[in-house]
């Protein structure tokens, strides 16, 4: 499944209600269905999710970092690639969101048709090969 089919679903965790609000349009008018929570346990607590698609994810929350969000992912064994949003440029931030797997990170304001094309590249990549734990069971 690549970008621009209906069933590929990109899951917006920003605290952020504007930015939540502007990454949905874009994502629809590139034919992306959108779902956008504010916060990380929100997201989590509408788990399981699409098996084709990714997570656009804010680095800089207020009650889970996404830092933390990601070492969550990764305990709860979702494998979706996960593309990092952030407002500061901070190389050690990059390195350690790179380091838990995410493929991009893009900085606030991110340009619009540079996040498209990295969600087109997460979508025809291989998945993450590094070993998760057992997927969480559906509630």
């Amino acid at each position: 499944m690549r970008p621009g089919q209906d069933d590929f679903d990109v899951y917006i965790i920003d605290d952020d209600a504007s930015v939540r609000s502007g990454l949905s349009r874009l994502m629809r008018s590139a034919g992306l269905e959108p779902h956008a929570f504010a916060t990380p346990q929100e997201f989590f607590g509408q788990l399981p999710v699409a098996p084709e698609g990714c997570i656009l994810l804010d680095v800089t929350m207020p009650e889970m970092s996404g830092l933390q969000v990601q070492e969550k992912l990764r305990e709860e064994g979702v494998r979706l690639p996960v593309i990092v949003l952030s407002a500061t440029e901070n190389e050690e931030v990059r390195q350690a969101t790179h380091a838990l797997g995410a493929r991009f990170f893009l900085r606030k304001p991110v340009d619009a048709q540079a996040l498209l094309d990295a969600i087109t590249w997460v979508s025809r990549a291989p998945a993450d090969p590094r070993p998760t734990s057992a997927p969480r069971s559906p509630r």
